[in-house]
């Protein structure tokens, strides 16, 4: 359970996976946490066959009854002024695991990410990319052998037609936030059959 507890969701521009992430915000309303949603500016202003910013926005708002952090600004606070429990960023895309892995801070989620590892406590990642396998994949390797960098567990979503697409199991991130916090260990297993 989370009870009392405070999760940060940041939200990057996987837009195709929206619809599989936010309905989830209520498995962690229903564990008794807080979830404070903190988005990129891609998902902010992108217009996309999935919806657009505004669309979602009004959702993730609804979901969480909070206002979404949307500026650097409004991040940086998460440091030890007024910080999270857990910082989850799902989905998460190659983008942002390449600039996170590489300690560049461009974003208000990667800001809260950073602003959470500085506090000593979890960063929970969920990962939805295309080339996972591919030029990233030395990127993830680097975020799993780093200090309070957890992963949802993850697997191919279509490995014949995209072989270097992994996508997180987003059943399965109350489960990891939960043995993140309370037993500062990875779920297993890490690498699962992804099945839609």
């Amino acid at each position: 359970m989370l009870e009392g507890k405070r999760i940060g969701l940041g939200i990057t521009a996987s837009h195709c996976t929206y619809e599989d992430v936010i309905p989830k915000i209520e498995n962690f309303t229903k564990a008794g946490a807080t979830v404070v949603p903190i988005i990129t500016h891609s998902v902010l202003t992108a217009a996309t066959r999935f919806g657009t910013g505004e669309e979602w926005i009004q959702k993730i708002e609804e979901a969480t009854g909070q206002k979404v952090v949307s500026s650097i600004v409004e991040a940086e606070p998460f440091g030890p002024r007024n910080p999270l429990d857990c910082m989850v960023i799902a989905p998460m895309t190659g983008n942002s695991i390449s600039k996170f892995a590489n300690a560049s801070t461009d974003s208000p989620v990667l800001m809260a990410a950073k602003a959470t590892l500085r506090n000593g406590s979890p960063v929970v990642l969920g990962i939805s990319t295309n080339d996972a396998l591919g030029l990233n994949g030395v990127n993830i390797m680097r975020l799993l052998n780093s200090k309070n960098i957890y992963f949802i567990p993850f697997g191919q979503d279509d490995p014949h037609n995209k072989p270097n697409s992994l996508i997180s199991d987003f059943t399965k991130m109350v489960e990891t936030v939960e043995t993140a916090i309370y037993q500062h260990r990875q779920l297993q297993p890490l690498f699962i059959q992804y099945s839609k």
